[in-house]
């Protein structure tokens, strides 16, 4: 059975950080594609940041420079590295892992407020 858990969420000032952790099982994690999607309240999901089997990484023109993805194949996990963070960035974060199939996390909610 795969699981994809996401966890790391909170309540963030702006200017604050924040590292997001994926977990995934019951998958051989080193051939997906993982990801990390968001989605704010009357928003359309979106892609946030991307890497590959191979490590390379794709980050959305809204977040480059601030966020950084990477993946620990050994522990089976991809982390979102947020800092600077900014009102805007306050979303439901969704883990997505995707090779032959397409398997989603049930996100963690990130809030940025003073």
């Amino acid at each position: 059975q795969v699981q994809v858990v996401e966890s790391g969420g909170g309540l963030v000032q702006p200017g604050g950080s924040l590292r997001l952790s994926c977990t995934a099982s019951g998958i051989i994690f080193s051939r997906f594609a993982m990801a990390w999607y968001r989605q704010a309240p009357g928003n359309q999901r979106e892609a946030v940041a991307g890497i590959s089997s191979s490590g390379t990484t794709t980050y959305a023109d809204s977040v480059k420079g601030r966020f950084t993805i990477s993946r620990d194949n050994a522990k089976n996990t991809v982390y979102l590295q947020m800092n600077s963070l900014k009102a805007e960035d306050t979303a439901v974060y969704y883990c997505n892992a995707r090779y032959t199939a397409d398997y989603w996390g049930k996100g963690t909610l990130v809030t940025v407020s003073s």
